[in-house]
């Protein structure tokens, strides 16, 4: 027993200081240790891309959205946004446009939109294309074309694609000509970039490969030999600042592929604080229910299933801390319901020890029985519960339903442990073996 008693001293001595570390933890702000709240409770912005993969193979779709996203989240990190959101979203089975490849933004936090929309859109388009004809050959065009944009597609349209594009960009250098003293951009690929340069240079000798920067002609050399070592320059008329500018833009990452501003939302941060608000009124004000109906029912035992909630509240809110867990409303949504988790194993408990004591075995002897017999019920319970969690994390394509999956995929396995071994650690402590 007294090895029952100090493992329960020890456990609620262990909910406290993880309650404290809660509590202090956030409200010093040197601590470092502050929840990461999402664009729904902190504020920020929402935008939503459209790429453009009309040029791009079919089988290569996927990969080129995932360069993508990569060098969106890169650029991101320079704004200093505390955990980004960058997802893809295509067009499902039942979609009316299935080629529609998109691109979600959620930048918590940010209040310059403007600033952020711009420097995501700054990001060059990069592209290497194969002359189909000479380097001035450019056909018959359209006489009714007026616009520039028009004339540009029109000039593009004389140019095939290589494959090799920004994508494969390692980094990229300010050089000055030694002749002139003009300002070039000498470009460095990565192993792939270089291996598919070296193939274009070797078998498309005496051909023009033109460089087009936001799908404008900014050069096109003739290929005078092969281009082994993965370099090459731009020129063109920069100037000093231009140039620096393009080489930052490029170190930070080209878009492999373009991309359109479609949609923009804006959360403010009074509107996110409103819905972080209510979310803990709501998760007190359940919780002081639960704790007034396990009074009412369980007396005593009810009262140990309340502090045992109160332990699993703490070690919860510790975790989303250290791991850390992104919380968003659909997340407190999640704690919500596995609360109600937590507390149905300790009623599967309750009842069983109940059942034992109506077979006249003492309280410590149905403690220890209750809580065997209520194991597989509750095991299999929130089993169930886990795999649910798994698969809506994994194949769900929102960040909304990831947050709900997490954050109840946790509870869950923290509620079983709470049940199972606090509450009947406690209860074990407060009877008799007679």
């Amino acid at each position: 027993m007294t090895k029952i008693r100090l493992t329960a001293l020890a456990l609620l001595i262990l909910g406290a200081l993880t309650a404290s570390f809660v509590y202090n933890s956030e409200t010093n702000p040197e601590a470092g240790y502050k929840f990461k709240l999402g664009l729904d409770l902190d504020g920020g912005t929402h935008l939503t891309y459209r790429a453009d993969t009309s040029e791009i193979n079919p089988l290569e779709i996927s990969d080129a959205m995932t360069a993508l996203k990569g060098t969106i989240e890169r650029r991101i990190n320079v704004f200093g946004v505390s955990e980004p959101i960058v997802q893809i979203e295509e067009g499902g089975i039942f979609s009316e446009e299935k080629d529609d490849h998109r691109l979600i933004v959620e930048l918590p936090g940010v209040t310059d939109v403007s600033e952020a929309i711009a420097q995501i859109g700054q990001t060059p388009i990069l592209e290497f294309r194969l002359a189909k004809g000479t380097s001035t050959d450019f056909g018959a065009f359209n006489l009714n074309a007026t616009s520039t944009e028009e004339i540009l597609e029109q000039i593009k349209s004389q140019y095939e694609s290589t494959g090799l594009t920004g994508a494969q960009l390692d980094r990229s250098r300010l050089v000055f000509d030694p002749t002139t003293g003009a300002p070039t951009i000498a470009l460095d690929f990565n192993s792939e970039g270089q291996d598919l340069l070296s193939e274009l240079t070797k078998n498309n000798r005496g051909k023009v490969m033109a460089i087009f920067l936001d799908g404008i002609l900014i050069s096109d050399p003739v290929i005078q030999a092969e281009i082994p070592n993965g370099q090459a320059v731009i020129t063109g008329a920069f100037s000093a600042e231009e140039a620096r500018d393009l080489v930052r833009n490029l170190n930070l990452g080209a878009l492999p592929i373009p991309i359109e501003l479609i949609e923009t939302q804006t959360i403010g941060p009074s509107l996110g604080a409103e819905t972080l608000s209510k979310g803990i009124k709501a998760l007190l004000i359940g919780f002081a229910i639960i704790f007034v109906f396990l009074v009412t029912l369980y007396r005593v035992k009810g009262l140990v299933a309340s502090i045992a909630l109160a332990i699993y509240l703490a070690i919860m809110l510790a975790l989303f801390k250290l791991i850390p867990v992104t919380l968003t409303s659909s997340g407190l949504a999640g704690l919500v319901l596995s609360i109600g988790m937590a507390v149905d194993a300790n009623i599967l408990i309750f009842e069983r020890v109940k059942e034992e004591l109506k077979s006249g075995s003492n309280m410590y002897d149905a403690v220890k029985e209750g809580t065997a017999r209520a194991w597989t019920s509750i095991r299999d319970g929130n089993i169930t519960s886990i795999i649910s969690a798994v698969v809506l994390f994994w194949l769900s394509g929102t960040s909304v339903v990831k947050g709900f999956a997490l954050v109840f995929g946790i509870g869950v396995v923290v509620s079983m442990f709470t049940a199972v071994v606090v509450t009947r650690t406690i209860l074990l402590a407060l009877t008799k073996k007679r």
